[in-house]
C-alpha cells in the first residue's frame, strides 16, 4: 500500500544492515531501536505507541531470545512483526450479528472520512456473504447526503431507507429508528445506518449521534476515520470514544500517499479494533482488516493469503479448467485469453495486488511507473477483432490490423505487438503441453533439452580448427573429399598439402605460373 511506503523503506533498510552481522551486540540493538523509533515517528505514528513498541522491542531483542538464536537478525525481524501485530489489534474481529434480526449497525465520524461511501462498500460486502442488507439515510445535515446515498446504494444494489429529502430537514434520530422497523417490515436482516458527520468535536452533533445510538441500539458501532490524517485521529477517536462508545473502527482512504499513523496508533489508543479498510475507490475495493497481514505488509513480507483471496473470487474454477485444457491440447485463443484478462481486472488494482508479493519493495519503481491502462487497450485491441480473428490470429493481414488499430484507438504497431506476443505465449505452452520446456527469449538453448544428433557432432568434430581461413577452407574440402590434410601443410604459394604437394606441382600449374609472371 503507498501510505506505508516510506515506513517500510525505512524498516527494510534497517533490518538489512542487521543481516550483515552474525551476532548482535547491545550497541546494534540499540542503533536499531533507534531507527526504528525514527521511521515510526516519521510515520506519524502516536508518541504513546512508539514508546511502548520500541521499550518492547529492545527488552525482546537484548533476551536470549535473540542472543541464543541461530539466525539474530532474522529473529529481530519476527519480534518486530509480532509487536507491529500486537499495536494493530492483535487479531481479526469479526462482525457480531444479533440473534434476532436485523443486526442493525451504526456509522460514525468526521465530515469527509468517506461513511456514505463505505456504507455502501460494506453493503455489498455483506451481499456477497449471504446477507440482506438495507441502507438508511440519517445524514439530514450534509447537503446532497440522502441522493449520494441513494446513488451508492443502487450501485451495490441495496435498498434504501430515506423518507426526508435531507438538506436540514427532518430529524435523523425517528429516522433511523423507522429504518428498522422497515427492515423487519421487508425482512432484511441488516441494517446499516448512515449518520451525519462532524466538521470537528461538534457538541451538538456529538450528542445528535448519541441520541441516534439510544434509539436504535445498534449492534455494532463502526468509527469510520481517515487513515491519512495522521495523529489527528488519536484525539478524534477518543472525542467519540466517549461521546458515542463505537465498538470497531473502520479505515478509508489506505490507498491514499500518506504515512500511516492512523492505522498503527488507533488501535492501541483506543482499545477498539479495527474491522475493515478501504482501499479504493471503487465499492469492491473494501477488505476485512487482518493485523497480521499488514504487518508482513508493512515489513515487505507480502501478503499471500489475501491476494489468493482475491484470486478465488474473481477466477471461475470451471473456466480456469477449460483454460488449462485448451493450453494443453493447443487451443488457447484470444477469446480465451479476453477472458482470463477480464476475470484479472475484476481482481482490482493490478499494481496493488503486486506489491502483495514479498519483497515488492525492490520493485516499487517498477510499480509506480506500471500504466494500469495498457490492459484496457489491449482489451480493446481484441474487442475490435472479429470471432474468427481471435480464433485464428494467421489471418490478420495488414489491412484486417489496419481496422483493428483505428477501431480501438491504437496503432498498428501495439496491435502487432500483441499479436507476436500471443504467438510467442502459444509456442510456450505448446511446448509445455509436451513435456518440454520452453526457450525463454534473450536466453540461448537450455542445456539438455535439445541435444546435436550424433552424426553432426562428429562432422563438427572431423572439421578444421585452424586459424587462417584459406587453410581451415583447403583442409575442410580436403576432408569432403576424402582425402586426409597433410601435416606438413601446403606449399609457400598457398597450394594444398595433398599427395600432388610431394611430387611438386603439375605442368598446367607451372604454365599458369609463367603466365602470371609474364614469363
Amino acid at each position: 500500500m503507498a501510505m506505508f511506503g516510506s515506513l517500510t523503506d525505512r524498516l527494510t533498510d534497517t533490518f538489512r544492515n542487521l543481516r550483515a552481522k552474525g551476532k548482535l551486540s547491545p550497541a546494534d540493538v540499540d542503533a536499531t531501536v533507534r531507527e526504528i523509533r525514527r521511521a515510526l515517528l516519521d510515520a506519524d505514528v502516536a508518541l504513546e505507541v512508539v514508546k511502548q513498541f520500541t521499550a518492547t522491542v529492545r527488552e525482546r531483542a537484548l533476551s536470549d531470545e535473540v542472543s541464543k538464536a541461530l539466525n539474530p537478525a532474522q529473529q529481530v525481524v519476527q519480534i518486530v512483526n509480532d509487536e507491529l501485530v500486537g499495536i494493530l489489534g492483535g487479531s481479526q474481529r469479526r462482525l457480531e450479528f444479533a440473534k434476532n434480526p436485523p443486526t442493525i449497525i451504526m456509522l460514525a465520524g468526521l465530515q469527509g472520512a468517506g461513511k456514505t461511501t463505505l456504507a455502501g462498500k460494506l453493503a455489498k460486502w455483506l451481499v456477497g456473504q449471504g446477507h440482506t442488507p438495507i441502507l438508511v439515510a440519517a445524514d439530514l445535515q450534509r447537503p446532497n447526503a440522502v441522493t449520494q446515498l441513494e446513488v451508492v446504494g443502487g450501485q451495490a444494489g441495496v435498498p434504501v431507507y430515506a423518507p426526508e429529502p435531507g438538506n436540514g430537514v427532518g430529524d435523523p434520530v425517528r429516522v433511523a429508528k423507522d429504518g428498522g422497523a422497515e427492515a423487519r417490515r421487508k425482512l432484511h436482516d441488516v441494517v446499516i445506518v448512515d449518520t451525519a458527520g462532524r466538521l470537528g468535536i461538534d457538541a451538538e452533533l456529538m450528542k445528535q449521534a448519541g441520541n441516534i445510538r439510544k434509539a436504535i441500539d445498534p449492534d455494532e458501532v463502526l468509527f469510520v476515520i481517515d487513515a491519512m490524517i495522521g495523529q489527528d485521529a488519536v484525539a478524534t477517536a477518543k472525542a467519540f470514544q466517549d461521546g458515542v462508545d463505537f465498538t470497531g473502527v473502520v479505515l478509508t482512504k489506505l490507498d491514499g500517499d500518506a504515512r500511516g499513523g492512523a492505522a498503527l496508533s488507533v488501535a492501541s489508543v483506543t482499545g477498539r479494533p479495527i474491522m475493515f479498510a478501504s482501499t479504493g475507490e471503487r465499492l469492491d475495493d473494501f477488505e476485512p482488516f487482518y493485523p497480521d497481514r499488514m504487518a508482513s505488509r508493512i515489513l515487505d513480507l507480502g501478503d499471500i493469503l489475501t491476494l489468493i483471496e482475491q484470486a478465488q473470487r474473481s477466477f471461475d474454477e470451471d473456466e480456469a479448467r477449460k483454460v488449462a485444457e485448451k493450453m494443453a491440447t493447443d487451443q488457447f485463443t484470444l477469446e480465451d485469453f479476453l477472458s482470463q484478462l477480464q476475470q484479472l481486472k475484476n481482481m482490482g488494482s493490478f499494481k496493488s495486488m503486486l506489491g502483495m508479493l514479498p519483497g515488492a519493495k525492490g520493485m516499487r519503481e517498477q510499480l509506480d511507473n506500471f500504466d494500469e491502462s495498457e490492459l484496457t487497450r489491449t482489451e480493446a485491441i481484441i474487442r475490435s477483432m472479429t470471432k474468427q480473428e481471435r480464433q485464428l490470429p494467421k489471418v490478420l493481414n495488414g489491412s484486417r490490423r489496419l481496422r483493428i488499430a483505428r477501431g480501438s484507438g491504437t496503432t498498428v504497431t501495439e496491435v502487432n505487438a500483441l499479436v507476436t506476443r500471443f504467438e510467442q505465449a502459444a509456442k510456450m505452452m505448446k511446448t509445455v503441453a509436451r513435456g518440454g520446456m520452453p526457450q525463454m527469449p534473450g536466453m540461448g538453448p537450455i542445456p539438455g533439452m535439445r541435444p546435436t544428433s550424433a552424426k553432426s557432432s562428429t562432422k563438427a568434430k572431423k572439421g578444421s580448427k585452424s586459424g587462417n581461413p584459406a587453410k581451415r577452407a583447403s583442409e575442410n574440402a580436403a576432408i569432403a573429399s576424402g582425402v586426409k590434410p597433410g601435416g606438413s601443410g601446403g606449399s609457400g604459394f598457398g597450394l594444398g598439402g595433398g599427395g600432388a604437394a610431394k611430387d611438386g606441382p603439375s605442368d598446367e600449374e607451372l604454365a599458369a605460373l609463367q603466365k602470371f609472371l609474364g614469363r
